[in-house]
């Protein structure tokens, strides 16, 4: 799943909608989440990729954040979720691929 633009408090609605429809619990898997066009990102954005990540976990997958920018890997940095996401460099580092 690609995201861009803001993740912010108008937009988040929309992704936790995306995020929910393609996490199910009839088919585990590893959700990857193209963030390399995402210019920012705040709490409830954070929250609404938190949330998916517990869901993703609930159903025996995982939820990956490939690619964030500088402004919002500090963000995870500052806010210890850069531990409990798994956070790859880019969309060619990521197994699979």
């Amino acid at each position: 799943m690609s995201v861009a633009g803001e993740i912010d408090l108008y937009t988040a609605p929309k992704l936790h909608s995306a995020l929910t429809s393609a996490l199910t619990e009839d088919q585990p898997l590893r959700l990857v989440v193209d963030m390399t066009g995402v210019e920012f990102c705040d709490s409830t954005g954070m929250n609404v990729l938190l949330a998916a990540h517990r869901r993703a976990r609930e159903y025996g997958g995982d939820l990956q954040l490939v690619g964030p920018r500088p402004a919002i890997r500090k963000v995870l940095q500052v806010t210890g979720l850069e531990t409990v996401f798994t956070v790859v460099d880019s969309p060619a580092a990521v197994p699979g691929q």
